[in-house]
């Protein structure tokens, strides 16, 4: 097989060129958009749909599909009427760290706006899957994330009031609820955790301000202290055209 000289790391195989050679016209226009992303800045408004049709002389439905694939991969973002070049996507290590360091540590200021925090009695499937006991009293707090104002995502928490009895009065939804345990003596011991793709349901995508045909990262986690104890189950949806993942391997 012959690859290209400046072939990147990671990136598709010869730009993902079928065996049979045959590309599909609306990839073609893909990549010379993406190239073209590649030289412009962040926020940089890219040509019309007309003026891009007019220039690779292809239809604007094969522009459209192009920009849509754009899109949905995070390297552009619609603002008002027009299409602009997105900005990186943020990292978040998939570790026992709260989405609050792993934001500040790409200069981005980190934020969540309150949705819910209400209290009611565990039900038999939190209590299976955490080792909560059936019908203790649980919180569940539910926040949208932010980074630098915008929306990324959309977080459910369940903990024990046992645990923090008083996170209603003496807990600002708007920092870190692992640095807020902390704050109360509690350390993480291990989690479960497992990520998944999905589609937003029609509440969550109004709360994160996207389109629910947008692919969503879905994360679950189930987290014990250091004694082992049930600590908090974790429902968090990050947006699929801001985020990626990364975590160190060891054999």
């Amino acid at each position: 097989m012959d690859y290209p000289n400046d072939q990147a790391p990671g990136a598709p195989v010869r730009s993902g060129i079928p065996e049979h050679g045959r590309v599909p016209k609306y990839y073609a226009v893909k990549a010379r958009i993406d190239r073209l992303v590649g030289e412009l800045g962040e926020g940089s408004a890219i040509p019309t749909e007309r003026d891009l049709s007019e220039r690779y002389e292809v239809a604007r439905e094969t522009v459209r599909q192009a920009l849509r694939e754009l899109v949905l991969e995070g390297k552009l973002r619609r603002q008002g009427r027009g299409t602009v070049v997105a900005g990186p996507k943020l990292e978040q290590p998939l570790s026992l760290a709260s989405y609050t360091e792993g934001v500040r540590r790409q200069g981005r200021t980190p934020g969540r706006a309150l949705v819910t925090l209400d209290r009611f009695p565990c039900p038999d499937a939190l209590a299976a899957e955490t080792g909560l006991t059936r019908g203790e009293p649980v919180w569940h707090l539910e926040r949208v994330l932010l980074a630098d104002d915008e929306r990324v995502g959309l977080e459910s928490t369940y903990v024990s009031v046992a645990r923090v009895p008083d996170l209603d009065a003496a807990f600002d939804p708007d920092s870190s609820f692992y640095g807020f345990l902390a704050g109360q003596g509690i350390a993480f011991g291990d989690a479960d955790e497992r990520i998944e793709t999905v589609l937003a349901t029609p509440r969550e995508a109004l709360l994160i301000g996207t389109p629910p045909a947008l692919p969503m990262l879905l994360i679950h986690r189930v987290s014990r202290d250091a004694e082992g104890r049930p600590l908090e189950r974790v429902r968090t949806l990050f947006r699929g055209d801001r985020f990626s993942f990364t975590t160190h391997l060891r054999g």
